[in-house]
């Protein structure tokens, strides 16, 4: 009989007090075989609230790609899921990647993404989103990103630069043999688009986007992404 797979999810964090006790509660009912958080150097709560929380932590230098990368090097499981702060899974979708990767073709694979708040444009924005990743074979963060940890060591894990570690290590993930697209929705958050309009941060992402794919360094973006944050 074939062994069952197990299963890690690795979440970077950094100052997400506000909503880490809640993230906490909900992912260790998930039903993952390891739960590993991976700081990067937060100044607000978060490091007291992880240390109380008696999950499992680690510090690392920020970075999200940093972040991730060493929480993979942290773990023994078989398949690596990553999680973003702001995004939700529940355990049927942490059930549905089980049973995706007992098919050995698959290398990895992402989630559609419904964003959470109620404005129609949203409904419109995640649509894109979703029909963008499928045509194209790429995705981001925010749609839970998993991988096959022999293939994730094969790759040297998330490329640590300073924007778009998620594209990047999606389009080389590409490469290393079938990609799964889960049509179950994880929710991530719509703050982002509520705090800086809606068209404006529409207009950011794909506009850093179109210059990641001409060739502008992540440092850049990265600076480009602060300034109107």
């Amino acid at each position: 009989m074939k062994r069952k797979s197990s299963i890690a999810i690795i979440i970077p964090v950094f100052n997400e007090a506000s909503v880490l006790a809640e993230l906490i509660e909900r992912l260790q009912a998930v039903g993952a075989d390891e739960l590993i958080f991976v700081d990067g150097g937060s100044c607000d709560e978060s490091r007291r609230l992880l240390a109380h929380s008696g999950v499992r932590w680690l510090q690392s230098e920020s970075g999200r790609a940093t972040q991730m990368n060493t929480g993979a090097e942290d773990c023994i499981s078989d398949i690596l899921i990553f999680i973003h702060a702001d995004t939700m899974v529940s355990y049927s979708d942490i059930l549905a990647v089980r049973e995706t990767m007992e098919d050995d073709s698959y290398v990895g694979g992402w989630f559609d993404v419904r964003l959470s708040g109620n404005n129609i444009a949203f409904r419109i924005i995640e649509w894109l989103i979703n029909m963008r990743s499928r045509l194209t074979g790429i995705s981001t963060g925010d749609q839970c990103q998993f991988v096959r940890r022999s293939v994730f060591e094969a790759m040297g894990g998330f490329p640590e630069q300073a924007l778009m570690e998620d594209v990047e290590f999606s389009k080389r993930l590409k490469r290393h043999g079938r990609i799964a697209c889960l049509r179950e929705r994880v929710v991530t958050s719509s703050r982002r688009w509520e705090q800086h309009g809606i068209m404006a941060t529409v207009w950011l992402m794909w506009k850093l986007r179109f210059l990641y794919w001409f060739g502008v360094s992540p440092e850049t973006l990265a600076q480009m992404y602060r300034q109107v944050r």
